[in-house]
C-alpha cells in the first residue's frame, strides 16, 4: 500500500490547476481501501493500516481534527483517487516532506512575495477601481502599520518598489514558524500573490472568505466590466479549493 500511495502523490505540484490537469489523465489508481480514519493520534489509517507521504513518512497530522478532515477526502473518493479533489491531503505531504526540515527556506520564499505583495500596487485608474481597493487593502497595511511598525511604500501600476528594510525584518517576524501553520501560509501566499493577506488571516484580522475577496478585487473588476471569463474562473475554482484547504489546517491545528 506505501507504494500504491507513492505513486498517486509523487511530484504533485501545489498548484491545483496543474494537478487536476494531470489528474484528468487516464492514470488514475483505482480505489484499494474500503474505508479512511483517524486514530488517537493523529494518523490516518486506511482499513486501520497506516499509510506513508511520498518520502516515506507517517501521514499524520498534530490534532485529530486534522487527521479526520484527511481520512475523510479519502473516503469521498469514487472508483478512481484523484488527487486533485484532496487539497488537504495534499498540503499534508508538502507540509511533512518539505516544511517541517527546511521552515526557514519556505519563511525566505514568504518574504520574496513579501517584497512585491499584492496589495503594494494600487491602479492609476479608473477612480472607482482605485477606492475599492483602498477599502479592501489600505486596513490591512494599517494594522501591519500599528500592529508590527512595518510602513510599507504603495506605487501607482506595476513598476517595482523596494520596501524599507525594517518593515519586511518586521512582519517576517509575524510569519508562524510551527510547520503545520507555516505550510498553510505558504500555500495562501502562493495562492493570493499575497503575504499580508495571508498572515492577516493566521493573525484573524480577516476570515478566509474576505481574505480571497481582496485578492481577486482587480479580476472581479475587470470581469465586472468586460464579462465573465469562464476559464478564468474555473482556474480559480481549483486555486480556491487549495486556499481553503490551508485555511482548514489553519483552524484545525489549534
Amino acid at each position: 500500500m506505501r507504494e500504491i500511495f507513492q505513486e498517486i502523490f509523487i511530484d504533485q505540484p501545489l498548484d491545483p490547476v496543474e494537478a487536476a490537469r494531470r489528474s484528468a489523465r487516464p492514470n488514475l489508481r483505482r480505489r484499494f481501501y474500503k474505508s479512511a480514519h483517524a486514530d488517537q493520534s493523529g494518523t490516518v489509517l486506511l482499513d486501520d493500516r497506516p499509510v506513508n507521504t511520498p518520502a516515506r513518512r507517517r501521514l499524520s497530522a498534530p490534532t485529530r481534527t486534522l487527521a479526520e478532515a484527511i481520512a475523510e477526502e479519502w473516503n469521498a473518493q469514487g472508483e478512481l483517487i484523484d488527487p486533485a479533489r484532496m487539497p488537504i491531503t495534499r498540503l499534508a505531504n508538502v507540509v511533512i516532506d518539505g516544511v517541517t526540515d527546511a521552515p526557514h527556506t519556505v519563511i525566505d520564499e514568504i518574504e520574496k512575495y513579501l517584497r512585491s505583495d499584492l496589495l503594494f500596487y494600487r491602479a492609476e485608474g479608473p477612480i472607482a477601481l482605485a477606492e475599492r481597493q483602498s477599502r479592501a487593502w489600505d486596513p490591512i497595511l494599517a494594522w501591519a502599520r500599528d500592529r508590527f511598525g512595518a510602513r510599507f511604500i504603495l506605487a501607482e501600476g506595476i513598476m517595482y518598489v523596494t520596501q524599507p528594510r525594517a518593515a519586511i525584518s518586521s512582519i517576517r517576524q509575524a510569519v508562524p514558524i510551527e510547520p503545520w501553520r507555516l505550510g498553510a501560509v505558504s500555500s495562501m501566499t502562493n495562492l493570493t500573490g499575497s503575504a499580508l493577506l495571508a498572515l492577516a488571516i493566521v493573525h484573524r484580522i480577516l476570515d478566509p472568505d474576505a481574505a480571497w475577496q481582496a485578492a481577486h478585487l482587480d479580476e472581479d473588476w475587470q470581469m465586472l466590466q468586460w464579462g465573465r471569463d469562464e476559464l478564468a474562473l474555473k482556474q480559480r475554482s481549483y486555486r480556491e479549493a487549495e486556499f481553503r484547504a490551508a485555511a482548514t489546517v489553519l483552524r484545525l491545528v489549534d
